[in-house]
C-alpha cells in the first residue's frame, strides 16, 4: 500500500535549476571545443611542408590538456586546450608552439567578463562584494573570483595601463583625431578635473585611444602635457585634422605642438550651444535650420545656410547667432576632406558615444572613488569598448590624405596638364 504525501519540496535560494542555462552551457561547450579543434587544424594545414629528415611530419597532434572552467557570461564552461608536438626541437632548432587565440594557455575569464568587473567596481560594488555580486550573475559555482583574485586582477590592470602610458609611438601614424574633456560625475573626488581623451585614426581607418588621463578640460595645460607626452614618446608626426568641441584649451595646445594639423569644431557641441541660448519653443525649428548647415552638399551651401540663419535670428536672439558665427571656418574644415568621411569628422561622437555607455553605468551610483581607481576602471573599460569600434568609411581616401592630395567639396581635385603649366 502506498501512501500519498502533500509535502512539497522547496528549492533552496543557492540552488539553480535552470534548464535553459544548462544548454546553453552545453553548447558553448561544443561550440567552443569545435572552434579550438578547427583553429588546431588550420596551424597544422599551414605547418604540413615541415618535415623530420625521415620524411615525417614535424608537427603533430599531442592530446588534450586537462579540463579547466573558463567564466563566461553564461557562466562557468568546461574547456580542454588542444595540444600539439613538435617532434624536431633539438638543441640547434627552435620549438614550434601553438597559442590558441580562441584560448589562451592561462585564460580563465573571456574579455566580456573581465569588462564586467570595472562595471561593478564603478557602480559602488566592494572588493568583499565582488562574489556575491558574480556569484548572483554567474551562478554560485563561479570559481576563482575571490576578493584576493579580484584584487590581483586589480593590480593587472594598472600594470596594463601603466605599460600603455608609456609604450613607443615611433611607428605609429594617425591622419584624423578626436578630443574631449569628459565628466563623469560619479564616484570621483569633487573637483573640476576631468577625463581627457584622444582618438585617433589609423592609415588603415581603425580608431584607437591615443591619449587618456585626468586633467582640466579648459586648460590648455593639461592638454600640453598630454600632447606633449605623445609627442616625446615618437609621435612626430601631426594629424591632418583634429576634432573637438570649441570651449577646450585643447585648441591652444594644439597650435603650439602640431601647428599644421587643421581644426574641426563638433557640430553636435555646436548644435547644443547655440541652442542653449534660444527659447525652448524655438529650438525645433532652429535645430532644423543647423541641420541644413551641417548637411549641406558644399561649402558654398553650407555658407549660405549659416547667413540664412543669421538673418533669420539675429534681431531676436543675438547671442546664439554669436555663437555660430565666431567659429564658421573651423565648422567647415571637413568640405577640405573626401565626403566619406564627412560623417566621422564632423564630430566628436567617436568619444561621446563611448562615454555615454560608461556615464549609465556610473551616474547614479554614490561615493567617492579616487581619481586613480576612477581613471583606472575607465580605462579598462574604453579598451574593452575599442575592440568594436567601426572602421572609417572610404578608408581607401586615406593614403591621398596623407600625400596632401587636395579636395574641395569632399571631392579630389585633379589638376590638368594646363592648369600645371599655368
Amino acid at each position: 500500500m502506498t501512501s500519498n504525501t502533500t509535502v512539497v519540496p522547496l528549492r533552496q535560494p543557492d540552488e539553480v535549476d535552470d534548464a535553459l542555462t544548462a544548454i546553453l552551457r552545453s553548447g558553448a561547450r561544443r561550440l567552443l571545443a569545435q572552434a579550438v579543434e578547427a583553429e588546431a587544424e588550420a596551424f597544422l594545414a599551414t605547418m604540413r611542408e615541415m618535415r623530420l629528415p625521415d620524411g615525417r611530419e614535424r608537427l603533430v597532434r599531442h592530446g588534450l590538456g586537462p579540463e579547466r572552467l573558463m567564466q563566461t557570461g553564461i557562466g562557468p564552461v568546461a574547456v580542454r586546450r588542444v595540444k600539439l608536438r613538435d617532434r624536431g626541437a633539438g638543441p640547434n632548432s627552435e620549438r614550434v608552439r601553438f597559442t590558441s587565440s580562441i584560448l589562451p594557455r592561462w585564460a580563465r575569464r573571456t574579455p566580456s567578463l573581465d569588462a564586467l568587473l570595472p562595471v561593478l567596481y564603478l557602480r559602488g560594488v566592494s572588493m568583499g562584494d565582488f562574489q556575491e555580486a558574480l556569484g548572483a550573475l554567474l551562478g554560485k559555482e563561479a570559481p576563482n573570483l575571490s576578493p584576493s583574485v579580484i584584487g590581483r586582477l586589480r593590480d593587472t590592470w594598472q600594470a596594463d595601463y601603466a605599460r600603455w602610458q608609456r609604450r613607443d609611438l615611433a611607428a605609429r601614424r594617425y591622419v584624423y583625431i578626436w578630443a574631449d574633456g569628459i565628466y563623469l560625475q560619479a564616484r570621483m573626488e569633487p573637483q573640476a578635473e576631468c577625463m581627457l581623451v584622444l582618438i585617433g585614426a589609423t592609415p588603415e581607418g581603425r580608431k584607437e585611444l591615443l591619449g587618456f588621463q585626468v586633467g582640466v578640460r579648459e586648460s590648455a595645460q593639461s592638454w600640453r602635457e598630454l600632447l606633449v607626452d605623445l609627442k616625446a614618446r615618437g609621435l612626430a608626426i601631426a594629424p591632418e585634422l583634429a576634432t573637438g568641441d570649441g570651449a577646450l584649451g585643447f585648441w591652444k595646445a594644439l597650435e603650439e605642438v602640431w601647428p599644421t594639423t587643421r581644426h574641426q569644431r563638433c557640430t553636435v557641441h555646436k548644435t547644443a550651444n547655440v541652442l542653449d541660448k534660444l527659447p525652448k519653443s524655438v529650438q525645433p525649428a532652429a535645430k532644423a535650420d543647423l541641420r541644413e548647415v551641417w548637411m549641406a552638399p558644399d561649402r558654398t551651401t553650407a555658407a549660405a545656410a549659416i547667413e540664412t540663419f543669421a538673418g533669420k535670428y539675429a534681431a531676436k536672439y543675438e547671442k546664439a547667432v554669436t555663437c555660430l558665427l565666431k567659429d564658421r571656418n573651423a565648422l567647415l574644415t571637413f568640405y577640405e576632406f573626401p565626403a566619406e568621411h564627412w560623417d566621422h569628422l564632423r564630430t566628436s561622437n567617436p568619444i561621446e558615444s563611448v562615454f555615454a555607455t560608461v556615464r549609465h553605468r556610473t551616474v547614479r551610483t554614490k561615493g567617492a572613488l579616487s581619481q586613480d581607481t576612477a581613471r583606472l576602471m575607465v580605462f579598462k573599460l574604453v579598451m574593452a569598448a575599442a575592440k568594436t569600434w567601426r572602421k572609417l568609411k572610404g578608408e581607401n581616401q586615406l593614403p591621398k590624405v596623407i600625400q596632401g592630395v587636395t579636395f574641395r567639396d569632399g571631392v579630389e581635385v585633379i589638376n590638368t596638364p594646363a592648369q600645371d603649366a599655368a
